[in-house]
C-alpha cells in the first residue's frame, strides 16, 4: 500500500514547490478517495472499503495524470451497529465537516476540479452535503462525487448481482481476492453467504437487523478471475469520467454571488 504509483501522482509524495506544476498539468484537478473501516463479515478484513479506495484511485491517478490526495480510511458506517467488532464510524456531520475542511485546503493549493471517489455506500449523503458547501463557498470550484459501485452500468451490474443491499458480497470479495488477497479468509467463504432481506421494506434498517453475520450476498461465488476483470472495468470507467471532467466547464459563467444581468 506504500509503493509509489508508476507515474507518481501521490499528493503526499510531492514537495510544496512541486505542487503548482503538478496541479497545473492536471488542469487544476485532484482525486480524493474516501473509504471506511467497518466489519465485512467473518471472511474479510474490516478495511476493505479503504483498501479498494486506495488501490483504485492509485491506478486511476496514474492513468489520467491527476494528483491523488491521501485516502480517508474512515467513513459514515454507523448503520453497521455495535453488534460486530471492528467498525470505526464517523457521524454524518463529522464526515461532512472533514471533507469540507479538506476541500477548502485543497482549493488554497490551487485545486479547482475535485473528484471525490467514494467506496462506502452510506458515505454518499454526507459527501453530497460537503459538495454543496464547497461549491457554494468557492465560486470557481467544481466538485464531483463518484460512488464506486455505480460509476457505470457494467460496474453496477456486478455489484448488485446478489442483492440490492449488498455488503461483503461476491463483488467486493472477488475484488479483494484479485487485488488484495491478504484481506480475504478463503476457508470461510463457503459459510459466509447471507441473503438480502430488505426487498419490499419501507424503512432503511441497520445491518444488525438485516444480516446474521454482517454479510449481504454470496461471497462464496467470488473468484480471482472475476475480481481482476471487474477491477479493470472500474479503472477504465472511472478514468473516463475523470478525463471528461478535466475538460468540463460550467454551461454558464454566472457567479453564485451575484444576480444574472442577462
Amino acid at each position: 500500500m506504500t509503493q509509489a504509483m508508476p507515474q507518481d501522482m501521490n499528493w503526499a509524495h510531492a514537495t510544496w514547490d512541486e505542487m503548482p506544476t503538478m496541479i497545473a498539468a492536471a488542469r487544476d484537478s485532484a482525486i480524493l478517495p474516501i473509504g471506511a473501516t467497518e466489519q465485512h463479515g467473518p471472511h474479510m478484513g474490516c478495511g476493505m472499503d479503504y483498501v479498494l479506495a486506495d488501490i483504485l484511485c492509485r491506478a486511476v491517478a496514474a492513468k489520467v495524470g491527476v494528483p491523488m490526495l491521501p485516502t480517508m480510511p474512515y467513513g459514515c458506517s454507523v448503520g453497521h451497529s455495535h453488534r460486530w467488532p471492528g467498525t470505526i464510524a464517523l457521524s454524518p456531520v463529522t464526515l461532512i465537516n472533514l471533507i469540507k475542511d479538506m476541500g477548502d485546503w485543497a482549493y488554497h493549493s490551487g485545486i479547482r476540479r475535485l473528484f471525490i471517489v467514494n467506496t462506502h455506500v452510506t458515505n454518499a449523503a454526507p459527501l453530497r452535503c460537503a459538495l454543496e458547501m464547497l461549491r457554494s463557498e468557492h465560486d470557481d470550484m467544481m466538485v464531483a462525487v463518484f460512488n464506486s459501485a455505480t460509476i457505470s452500468a457494467r460496474v453496477r451490474e456486478f455489484h448488485f448481482a446478489d442483492g440490492d443491499d449488498w455488503h461483503a458480497n461476491d463483488a467486493e470479495t472477488s475484488l479483494m481476492l484479485a487485488k488484495a488477497p491478504h484481506m480475504v479468509r478463503p476457508e470461510k467463504l463457503e459459510m459466509a453467504d447471507d441473503p438480502d432481506r430488505t426487498d419490499g421494506l419501507v424503512f432503511a434498517h441497520p445491518v444488525n437487523r438485516t444480516s446474521l453475520n454482517g454479510v449481504t450476498g454470496q461471497p462464496s461465488a467470488a473468484t480471482v478471475e472475476k475480481g481482476a476483470q471487474w477491477f479493470d472495468w472500474m479503472v477504465e470507467d472511472l478514468s473516463a469520467l475523470i478525463a471528461k471532467g478535466m475538460q468540463e466547464t460550467p454551461p454558464l459563467a454566472h457567479s453564485y454571488f451575484s444576480s444574472a444581468s442577462s
